[in-house]
């Protein structure tokens, strides 16, 4: 029998609002909200990323992520500028600013993290990351198969 509060949907949702929730909480004394805080740490991580590569890595939407990153560039935290061989394109990168405090923000995302998995062996952690990879790319394989045709 299907039951809301065991399913997987509702079981990951939980768990990601909790943290999330928690996360922010603590972002918010540094004037940095959650998306902000996954942007800088995507381009902390991937460097320079069109608006579109950053929407796919920190699932924000894209009009929501264009507002988002146009008021960190404002803060001065981003930079964007269009590329020589692309002038139609805008490569998004974190300011020195930005980066300053991406980097002072992670070892309290580490801790977020560490303390959410506390009582898993680094075995567990690691197959538990594994296997929602392996989840999220279920998905992607879905939507692609349920896309209506190109017409």
């Amino acid at each position: 029998m299907y039951r809301l509060t065991e399913s997987f949907p509702y079981l990951v949702n939980r768990v990601g609002v909790r943290i999330g929730e928690a996360f922010s909480r603590r972002l918010e004394a540094r004037g940095v909200t959650l998306p902000m805080y996954r942007v800088m740490a995507a381009l902390w991580e991937q460097g320079d990323q069109r608006l579109g590569d950053l929407a796919a890595v920190t699932s924000v939407e894209m009009s929501t992520l264009s507002r988002l990153v146009g008021a960190m560039v404002g803060k001065r935290l981003l930079s964007r500028r269009r590329p020589e061989e692309n002038g139609r394109a805008v490569e998004i990168n974190l300011t020195p600013q930005g980066r300053a405090l991406v980097e002072d923000l992670m070892p309290l995302a580490i801790r977020h993290e560490a303390l959410a998995l506390r009582g898993f062996t680094p075995e567990e952690v690691a197959r538990l990351k594994q296997d929602l990879g392996r989840v999220f790319a279920n998905l992607v394989a879905y939507e692609e198969e349920i896309a209506p045709p190109p017409p």
